[in-house]
């Protein structure tokens, strides 16, 4: 029999395995005494969702984490949020470059994938600033958290103020979602100083790595004809286009429900806050179960949306959405060009756009049929929620999660998996090399719509 020599692995198979490592590694650390508290024992299912969530920088969770694990448990959930939301590789670029060693042409193939990037130029300078910008943002809004919850009377304790600060701030930048408040930031509901660093944190993790950089180009940079980039244009105006509708739309639908006997400052921090968490970040400022059923429709279609891309977040991404919202109206009104701040979209963006959504959808609605199936006693409602947090790698959730089956828990996971990773790298995952074609077949028309 002839030996066959085994098939070398994709720079894509490699990201998706080295996140599928970590989680498992971190699914047993996870269940050792050293990160459990005192008394709390915590299932391989339990354990592998909590890694899963945190990996994918989601926040969906069966347990609370101030409750059942130890600081040494808290801390490597936060190393998994870096891991997930800056990424394996961009760490991995780090320690390189901290022992002295060159970027081989296969790992510099493995960025351009991880950053879906079109060109291997660039790209350690690239990782040098995200990692750079990283430690700015982390530093900083730790130092304010820490600082402002010593001085409001939050914690007694300077060092305990700060360890706060810093689980908090990296939750919020790579928006994973997690607290260690006990209930998210319900308790702050009517601190708005904290409300609104954690939203610009958030902003800053979801809006994406290129976007970061080209403002710090525009800011700091020496170029006299520095022009933003196509990419930072449409996602940067999508992403605020959608804060602000998600806002309007949040509160015209609960101001005479929920909101009904609250002041307007009041409405319009839980409208924001909850327009800007649905993005990707997860944490809450109030139960959103007491939204009503439109509303929390509403905030599954945002969550669906997700974060833009190159960023923390997950779902179809900004750009998606806003290809094919372009596309709907240029052929609505009667053009086969889809122009954009001055410039043609690219047909082959515009076919991956309608791949990466027809692909999302198709994952929701097998998701939710098989989910109401094995949950049958939860409402749709609920089950629609979760499905778009998971998937848009949020970490909102209307409390069902602890109380999903192995079977719910096990689609959740893979949802929080392929939403963070993308639709297209879940493609990519199965191809071996980009096949070329070397013949054509005649065209011909066909009946659509």
């Amino acid at each position: 029999m002839r030996w066959k020599k085994p098939k070398q692995l994709t720079p894509t198979q490699y990201i998706i395995l080295g996140y599928l490592a970590a989680i498992l590694i971190a699914s047993v650390i996870l269940m050792l005494p050293i990160s459990l508290e005192e008394g709390q024992e915590l299932s391989y299912i339990d354990s592998l969702f909590t890694a899963t969530s945190s990996v994918s920088v989601t926040g969906l969770t069966v347990v609370n984490v101030k409750d059942t694990f130890t600081t040494f448990g808290e801390i490597i959930m936060l190393i998994l949020f870096l891991l997930g939301g800056i990424g394996i590789i961009t760490l991995g670029t780090f320690l390189y470059l901290l022992l002295g060693r060159n970027i081989s042409l296969s790992y510099r193939q493995l960025i351009m994938i991880d950053q879906n990037r079109n060109q291997l130029s660039g790209l350690v300078q690239l990782m040098r600033l995200v990692i750079f910008l990283s430690l700015i943002f982390v530093l900083i809004s730790t130092v304010l958290f820490g600082l402002y919850f010593y001085i409001r009377g939050y914690f007694d304790n300077v060092l305990t103020a700060l360890y706060y600060g810093l689980f908090h701030s990296i939750s919020s930048y790579t928006n994973a979602g997690f607290d260690i408040f006990g209930n998210s930031l319900q308790d702050f509901s009517h601190d708005y100083i904290v409300q609104l660093l954690t939203m610009l944190l958030i902003i800053i993790g979801a809006i994406g790595f290129p976007v970061l950089i080209e403002v710090r180009e525009y800011l700091f940079g020496k170029h006299s004809n520095f022009r933003f980039t196509l990419f930072t244009k449409l996602t940067t105006f999508t992403f605020f286009i959608l804060l602000v509708i998600g806002t309007v739309g949040i509160f015209i639908l609960e101001n005479s429900l929920y909101y009904a006997n609250m002041a307007w400052h009041e409405k319009l921090f839980y409208s924001l806050f909850n327009s800007v968490t649905a993005r990707s970040g997860g944490l809450s400022t109030m139960d959103v179960s007491e939204y009503s059923s439109a509303t929390q429709i509403f905030m599954s279609v945002l969550m669906f949306i997700g974060a833009s891309p190159s960023s923390v977040g997950g779902g179809i991404r900004t750009t998606t959405f806003a290809i094919i919202l372009l596309t709907f109206m240029t052929y609505a009104v009667g053009r086969t060009e889809v122009r954009v701040f001055r410039r043609s979209i690219k047909q082959s963006d515009m076919i991956k756009s309608f791949v990466i959504i027809t692909g999302g959808i198709m994952l929701v609605i097998t998701s939710l049929i098989v989910l109401q199936a094995v949950e049958p006693d939860k409402s749709i409602n609920a089950i629609i929620f979760e499905i778009a947090s998971a998937f848009g790698t949020c970490g909102l959730s209307m409390g069902i999660t602890p109380d999903l089956s192995n079977i719910g828990k096990l689609i959740i996971m893979l949802l929080m998996f392929m939403g963070r990773i993308g639709i297209f790298s879940l493609l990519y995952l199965f191809r071996t090399k980009k096949k070329k074609e070397t013949y054509h077949y005649p065209k011909e028309d066909i009946i659509i719509g």
